[in-house]
């Protein structure tokens, strides 16, 4: 891209799409013009982005028939679905953070670090992956170059941030006293609930199902074991997940260590002597992915237990998002 890119913000005043405004600004994101834009109920609100107010319009069949380049979308999968075809039609790159496109195997699943590459494939939407994938794939993807994983045990303990401005009340409510439940099926203060997402017919939930497809679609290997169970903790910002890997090939816990240090977008932060791992108030705000308790598994032959934390607003979507954006505009 010669010029400056027109972008579109879909969704722009979400918890996703107003981390998009703050990311874009911090990376210094270059564009020509910008379009604000989400349903009906939200359109006519103000958002103010670099110094600037801009009047949201309503997402409507016609709004990306000006001159807009890249759109990043994070309105729902039923808008994704409906308006990110239209977007492309009108050659309009999509960004889509809703589940929508994932697993749609014309639709590449993104996270940059990782297959950037696969950006070159697309056909005008590009998948932002769900976000307890994400972080985990920052860090499985080094080590599965290295040691090939054979088999992967997902345990996530999961921000009520996830669940948007609605799990944001209910554990706001529920400190307080008021035991609310409009994003969860129970109370999520002094709660964690093993169920993120719908229950589907194999006793899993959608949201652990995302994990093991994504997993499988990112790193480009069906052959890999995995099993996941995600849980809603009362915590505002970042997932926190234990991951325990199996290798094809033997490890050196230090290696291991070294391996994810000097692996882009990842903070080694493993001192137990000194109470240092990562922490989900830590990584708030920031968008990096921390590893942390890197610890051989003496359960199999070629083990190794970790404790991973991102900011899934940042990492987990909006940034992620943004990271991919960059990569088209290169």
């Amino acid at each position: 891209m010669s010029k400056k890119p027109n972008i579109a913000i879909v969704g722009a005043t979400g918890v996703v799409g107003s981390t998009f405004l703050k990311v874009l600004e911090e990376r210094d994101f270059p564009f020509e013009n910008v379009y604000m834009m989400a349903s009906a109920k939200s359109a006519g609100k103000t958002v103010t982005f670099k110094g600037k107010d801009y009047v949201v319009e309503e997402l409507n069949e016609h709004s990306f028939e000006k001159d807009i380049d890249i759109a990043l979308f994070s309105a729902g999968g039923s808008t994704s679905e409906k308006y990110a075809p239209i977007a492309a039609k009108c050659g309009v790159t999509v960004v889509d953070n809703s589940s929508q496109w994932r697993m749609d195997p014309e639709v590449p699943l993104v996270v940059p670090e990782v297959n950037a590459d696969d950006i070159k494939w697309n056909k005008g939407i590009i998948a932002n992956p769900n976000c307890s994938t994400i972080q985990a794939m920052v860090v499985l993807k080094p080590l599965h170059d290295k040691y090939t994983i054979k088999r992967v045990v997902y345990s996530t303990y999961q921000a009520v941030s996830g669940s948007g401005v609605k799990g944001i009340s209910d554990l706001e409510e529920g400190l307080k006293g008021n035991d609310k439940c409009e994003a969860y099926a129970h109370p999520i203060a002094g709660n964690c609930i093993p169920h993120i997402d719908v229950f589907l017919e194999n006793g899993y939930t959608k949201e652990e199902m995302k994990m093991i497809n994504e997993t499988h679609k990112i790193l480009g290997d069906d052959t890999i074991k995995v099993t996941a169970t995600t849980v809603r903790v009362p915590v505002f910002d970042s997932h926190s997940e234990s991951i325990n890997i199996e290798f094809e090939k033997p490890i050196d816990v230090d290696e291991v260590r070294e391996t994810l240090a000097n692996f882009p977008g990842i903070v080694v932060q493993d001192d137990p002597a000194n109470n240092v791992y990562p922490l989900a108030r830590n990584a708030a705000g920031t968008n990096e992915v921390y590893v942390g308790r890197i610890r051989r598994d003496f359960s199999v032959e070629n083990g190794i237990n970790l404790w991973v934390v991102a900011d899934n607003i940042r990492k987990g979507a909006a940034t992620n998002a943004v990271q991919i954006a960059e990569e088209l505009i290169k």
